[in-house]
This record gives structure tokens, sequence and C-alpha cells, in this order.
């Protein structure tokens, strides 16, 4: 992989610009042209520090065209957002740039991508950097490239630097393949943020002769504004009254799945044509919502951080945040989005009181401690032939999310203390560096850093926020001119706050019945893993709200915890949720699952909602056995264990009534107890089980 310097044809260049852009009369911006020349001349290694929507993908798409016109090699993309990258994967068409990806959401691809790499048919191969970390492309891709590379680009190198590792830790791996390379290979590096620390981290990986292009980074067309609106329902309300005054299109963002769906909803409720888009929508639904967004069919997609880097839609006329986000790194990048083919934009940060809570998890779980990994490593070394992560599941009693991220971040190391075999994880011979806890200590310390640094965003006037961010991101503030925008009313109208109010005390979560038993079953039931036969499953149930959400969360904990008994209005609540629901066969009889620790809070609140129903009331089931609470046991086979035999059916009071049962329990978080309730109810001759919690009290981040 060496470099040959190429001729730059500048005329070329601009002639495959205006077929990228579709437009004859297209001209290049401020230093795209220097950026090309720079790599098809080969004149070392360049990072490129431009703000969204500058042009970055037709930097290296017009050079690898210029280069493969002179008969160079295939060029290689590193990029964690192919899934987004869309249309410029068409203007790369366009341009006649024969581009392909390879990526988790194309899977059944990846075998025809192969073949046509092998037969030297792709001018740019475009991965995500998990690709990096498997045997089999490497071996089959990487190998077949890597004699002839021309050009080497990594997308959002801001990931290379130590604040990516929680958001795609196999950056680390290309940090590796880059120190590897020929200091006189073509390498590109892009991307939209960039501050001095960052800048530093990526000089140390790319060698003291990168060349650095660095942008303004001022969007005189962006209107910020921040917005404290501590409470949900003001929020929403708030939401519904401006989002319809707006003109254009936008995305509004969440911080959880659960209160993107919620606004969603919220909003669609008040006849605005909104959809959501998270990590849990299905992929070719969000092709749907992108083609939405960008022809203006939709007013807004409400949005996780699914939606963020590599969206391309100049004319998106606002960025709205329902909650604070937890670095300007993010908030740029996504606030980013708005204005960037228009004159004028919104891009306003609402903030309230969860928002810390939630930024403060995420800051908490980015590494695993050390009785974690001392809990991990203690496992597999003990193990004969290694451990599956279902087998760690059994054996360690920490969420299964954890598990997973301790054995990624410790495979990622160098030396690595683990490896992966297959589904099966084993000890190395290597010992955890120490710098691996040094670095979840600094990163640590700058995650709290950076949320203190939005805190104070959060609190600045009208017209101080642009320059503050380019502060923040070590550009130069002193070119920030006046808003072009009048700052949005901050008022909310009362009609909506009561609407908002009705809204979410009418909002409920599915419950989705378990459909597998935990890996080694249920010894103590005479249950094997595997499948629940269909007959002994609940049907998919409800909950009525959050726990301790606005709406109904707050009377669930109050009453659970502070009164011991559930009020009157909860029971309503439950009963118009029913008539809403109206399940199918409508349940014939009331029951509960046993209250562990307060005997008569669960016995008595089903009574009274049976009765408010015109349904018998009958305690079908009993606790057989004292266990730790279920929100003790940290994942899914933690939490099945624990219930083996601590329930049973009771008859002792005679026949059950006859019928399909409603089983209300207050709060759900794994759903094993109702899985097992509904088996034991169906066992014993129920036909029909539909659950129904107050509360649920993990929703999905």
């Amino acid at each position: 992989m060496t470099t040959t310097s190429r001729h730059y044809d500048s005329d070329r260049a601009l002639h495959l610009l205006r077929l990228g852009c579709q437009d004859a009369t297209a001209t290049f911006r401020g230093d795209q042209e220097p950026a090309i020349r720079h790599l098809v001349e080969g004149r070392g290694r360049l990072l490129v520090v431009q703000k969204t929507g500058w042009g970055k993908s037709s930097v290296y798409f017009i050079a690898t065209r210029l280069l493969r016109e002179q008969g160079a090699g295939p060029a290689l993309l590193i990029s964690p957002l192919l899934a987004l990258m869309r249309n410029q994967i068409s203007a790369a068409g366009r341009m006649g740039v024969r581009a392909l990806t390879m990526h988790s959401e194309n899977t059944a691809d990846w075998a025809t991508v192969t073949a046509q790499v092998v037969r030297h048919e792709v001018d740019i191969l475009l991965v995500s950097p998990e690709r990096l970390g498997s045997d089999a492309f490497r071996e089959t891709v990487l190998s077949v490239i890597a004699p002839s590379l021309s050009l080497l680009v990594i997308d959002e190198a801001h990931c290379i630097s130590d604040w990516g590792h929680d958001f795609r830790p196999h950056y680390r791996l290309l940090e590796r393949l880059v120190r590897r390379l020929p200091a006189n290979v073509r390498l590109l590096a892009t991307t939209a943020t960039a501050n001095d620390r960052v800048m530093a981290d990526l000089r140390e990986v790319f060698g003291s002769t990168l060349t650095v292009q660095r942008g303004d980074l001022h969007r005189p067309s962006l209107t910020l504004q921040t917005l404290r609106l501590p409470g949900q329902i003001e929020r929403l309300a708030w939401l519904a009254e401006r989002l319809g005054e707006l003109d254009g299109s936008g995305i509004v963002y969440a911080l959880t799945v659960r209160d993107a769906e919620q606004v969603a909803a919220w909003l669609r409720s008040q006849g605005l044509a909104v959809e959501a888009y998270t990590g849990q929508t299905p992929d070719l639904r969000r092709i749907e919502l992108e083609h939405a967004l960008q022809h203006n069919e939709v007013k807004a997609l409400v949005a996780t951080s699914a939606l963020g880097m590599g969206y391309d839609k100049p004319d998106l006329a606002f960025v709205i945040h329902y909650q604070m986000p937890g670095s300007v790194v993010h908030y740029y990048q996504q606030v980013g989005r708005a204005g960037r083919g228009l004159a004028a934009a919104h891009g306003v940060l609402l903030s309230g009181v969860e928002d810390d809570t939630i930024t403060d998890w995420f800051i908490r779980t980015a590494f695993p401690t050390p009785d974690e990994v001392h809990q991990v490593l203690s496992v597999l070394d003990a193990a004969h032939g290694g451990c599956t992560q279902r087998e760690l599941e059994s054996a360690v009693n920490l969420p299964s999310g954890r598990i997973q991220q301790t054995l990624l971040l410790l495979e990622l190391e160098s030396p690595a203390p683990i490896v992966r075999n297959g589904s099966r994880w084993q000890l190395t011979s290597a010992d955890l560096s120490t710098t691996f806890w040094q670095r979840a200590e600094r990163l640590t310390a700058l995650r709290r850093d950076e949320r203190r640094q939005m805190q104070d965003y959060v609190r600045l006037s009208f017209g101080d926020h642009m320059a503050f961010l380019i502060a923040a991101l070590d550009g130069d503030p002193t070119c920030v001119t006046a808003p072009t925008l009048p700052a949005l009313p901050t008022a909310v109208d009362p009609h909506l706050i009561a609407d908002a109010t009705r809204f979410l005390r009418r909002f409920s979560l599915p419950l989705e019945p378990r459909r597998q038993w935990p890996p080694g079953g249920l010894p103590r039931f005479g249950l094997t893993g595997g499948r629940i036969p269909v007959d002994r499953q609940a049907h998919p149930g409800r909950a009525l709200c959050v726990w301790g959400d606005a709406g109904w969360g707050d009377w669930v904990a109050r009453g659970k915890y502070r009164e011991h008994r559930f009020a009157d209005a909860l029971v309503q609540a439950c009963a118009d949720l029913l008539d809403r629901w109206r399940p199918d066969p409508f349940p014939a009889w009331v029951t509960c699952i046993p209250s562990w620790h307060h005997a008569d809070l669960m016995p008595d609140f089903a009574r009274r909602l049976a009765q408010a129903l015109g349904l018998p009331f009958r305690m079908a089931l009993e606790k057989t056995a004292t266990r730790p609470p279920q929100k003790d046991m940290a994942n899914s086979v933690q939490q099945a264990r624990n219930l083996d035999g601590a329930l049973a059916a009771s008859l002792a009071d005679g026949p059950w009534p006859s019928g399909p049962v409603l089983l209300v329990d207050d709060m759900v978080d794994s759903r094993w107890t109702l899985t097992l309730a509904a088996w034991l109810l169906r066992d014993n001759g129920v036909s029909d089980v539909w659950p129904l919690a107050l509360a649920q009290t993990t929703p999905d981040t």
C-alpha cells in the first residue's frame, strides 16, 4: 500500500461535483477543492474538520473517482453511519463511483459484496468499524483490498478520541490499523466536532505531520434557544403548540426510546404528522421514515440518537431537544442537522427534571466496575472451555447489557485478557492492564465535566448560545452574528397542559409475553429451558404508566411506598384502560400477584378493580418461599431463577371462576413473575390470561 503521485484535474473534479449535486451551476465550497487536490496528489494524511453540511462526502467520493480513473486501487471508508448515508451513496453513483456497504443492517448482502470486492468491481467499500473485529472480514475482504488500497477514509474521526469509546468501541481497532499503515498511504479523516483535546488525540494517532483543514464552526442560519420546562407535561404542551407554528419539517430528539414513542404519540393526538424513529424501529421502516422526512411528508420525526450524524436534509427547518444531551459534542452534532440549506432555522433545547438522572445513568454505566470485571473473569477462569454470555448470566448477578459491554471492552484491550471463540469466551494469558482503569476514571470525570458544561448552556440568555458552543469546541466565537430569528415564546397554553395531563393518563405501554424459559429452565417446577408452549403463555398485556413518571407514575410510587394503598383514582384509571384496550375474550374474573412485602397491597387494589369492572375476584396464587426482591436480580436468568419454586396456584378456597382472567401486578420489570403466574394459571385450566401492571419500572433507553 504505497502512494503514487497522481494528476489533479480541476475541470473533471468540478464536473463530478455537479453530477453528484444534480446542479449544473454548483461550485466547490471553501476548502473542498484543496482537500480533494491534497488527496489526489498524495500530499500526506489529512484531517478535515468542517461543520455539518459542508460536504465532506463529496471530497472523498470525488477523490476516489479521480484516483480510479488514473488506475489507482479501491478506497476503503470506515463509518458508523452507513445506514444513514443513502443520499451520499446515491450522489456517488451519479458520479460513476461504485460504492458498496457492509454493516449490521445489510448482512444479507455481505456475500454478494464480498464477491464483487474479489472481482475488483468496487471503487469504494464502506464498512462499519465493527467489521474490523471480524476475522472473516479481515481474511476475505480486507486482505483483498489492502495490497492496492488507494485511500483510507475515516468518517466521524472524533470517535478515535477517547470520548467515542461508548458510542462505537470498535474504533479502538481502527486506531491500531492506522498505526500499522505506512506514513505515505493516503488517509483522510473527517469530523464536524473536534475540540483541542480531540485534535491532540488525533495527532497522536495519525502522526505529527498530519495536515489539518479546520473550518469555521459558526452557523449563522441557526437560531439557538434554551427553555427550562421541568415537567414532561409542560414540555409536551409547548411542543404541541409551537410545532404547528414552525415552517417546514424537522427533528425532535429524545434521550430514550420510550420518550420518543410517547412524544410522537402525543403530537399525533394533537393532529400533527409525526412519527417515532429509534434504535428499535425496523430497518425498512427507518428507510420509509427517512424518505418521509426528506420529502416533507411528516412534520417531524421524534428520534433518539439513532437518527443523528449522517442524516442529510439541507432544508431541515428545526431541531428541538425534548431533554438535555450529555455533552456539547453530541448537541452540536444533532442541532447542526438544521438549517444547512436554509437562511434561517431553529435549534431549541428544552430541559427537564429527568435530564440529570438519565445522563448520570449513561455516565455510571459507560464502564464496568472493578467488581463486575472480577466476577466475569473469575467465572471464565473456573470454566473449562469458556462460557457463553448466557452461561455468564447464570453465574453472575449482573445485567445482561453490563456483561456484554464488559466482554466487548475487555476484548478490545491490547493485549486482551479474554478472547472469543465462536459463541464462547475464554481467558488468555494476558492480565488486564492498569491503563484500562485509568482510562475509565479519566473518561468518567470527562463526562461529568461535559454534563456541567451543558448545564451551563441551558442557563444562557437568548443570543449567547452559538458563541458558547463554538468556544466549548475550541473554535473562534468572535465571528458569531446575532440570531436571524426571534426567540420562540416560552409561555405554555394551560388548556394544552390539561390535554397533556389527560394524554399521559391514557398512554399505556405494551407488555409482551415471554416465550422462552431461561437456559437451564426452572427445575423446582420441572421446567426445562426452551419455548413456553403457546397454551401456557400470557396474552400481550398493558402497563398503566412508567414508574415515577408524570401522569400516573407518581401516584403509583406514592401508593406503594408512602401510603401503602393505591388510590381509588388508580382503580378508575385501570378500569378506563380496560375500556380502551378491550382484550378479546374479555376477562371474566380478576386475580393478582401476591404482595411479597405488603400482604394486603395488591389484593386490596385488585378487589376494588374487580368491583369497578363488575367481575369476581379470587386470590388464585400464593407465595411458597421468601426470596430477595426481583429488583435486586440484575439479569433475566437471575430473575427467573429467583422465582423458581416461590409461587404456586392456590385452590384452598375451591375452584376458580371459569373463563379468561385479568392478572394484576403493581410493578413489572423482567416480566418473569407475570410469565410464571400465567403458566401456573393456564396449567390449572384457565383459558386466557391478560396481564395488567400499574407501572413499568425500567423503560428501554
